[in-house]
């Protein structure tokens, strides 16, 4: 799904959840080739590398978001979901929503046999050595009274070559990777995605 369509589609839907109209949501998607700015966008912008010809000539698109965070990729192989969740009444804590995303994503890759970590001070899953880990799993969320939105992306089979044109997240010491890089096997999205909606659907109950 395009990008842009995505962001219209969840503004819809967090309006609908606040009105009652539906239930807590979950969307998965795969967007085409696209780097997005978190809320902070002048720094966000400095953190992309690469030339507008450079990204034009990839077909890589760049737009603003109302996220957390700072710049990030999205493109095909990797999962991304977005929560349209209300927190009330009893999980009104941003910080605590944040780490059940990531606790949600450390459970569905526990499935593939992968640990999933988190780096204190650091948003996200990572993996890997102790103070060489690599991230997974990207997290940049928006909460409006309490109402979800935007959410976490999970690299799959990403093309990792294409966070080359970024700093992500602004984070410059450190690598991604991805569940294909770490298995050393083809994973099928179809099985990830599953995993993913047993894992938050257990720790959002």
């Amino acid at each position: 799904m395009d990008y842009v369509d995505a962001h219209e589609l969840q503004k819809r839907l967090v309006e609908e959840r606040r009105a009652g109209v539906i239930g807590d949501t979950l969307l998965l998607v795969e967007h085409p080739p696209v780097i997005t700015l978190g809320a902070r966008n002048r720094i966000a912008v400095s953190h992309i590398i690469a030339s507008d010809e450079q990204l034009a000539a990839l077909g890589v698109t760049v737009h603003e978001t109302g996220r957390g965070g700072d710049v990030t990729y999205h493109g095909p192989g990797q999962l991304v979901g977005y929560p349209i969740l209300d927190l009330r009444p009893d999980r009104c804590d941003v910080h605590a929503y944040v780490r059940d995303l990531e606790q949600g994503l450390i459970v569905a890759l526990a499935a593939f046999g992968i640990e999933g970590v988190r780096v204190p001070g650091l948003s996200g899953v990572w993996v890997g050595e102790t103070g060489r880990e690599e991230k997974i799993a990207a997290i940049g969320v928006r909460i409006s009274r309490w109402i979800t939105s935007h959410g976490f992306a999970l690299n799959v089979t990403t093309n990792l070559d294409h966070f080359r044109l970024i700093v992500p997240c602004g984070i410059a010491d450190r690598e991604v990777t991805s569940l294909e890089r770490v298995t050393g096997r083809p994973v099928a999205m179809v099985d990830v995605e599953n995993a993913v909606i047993a894992a938050m659907r257990n720790v959002f109950a």
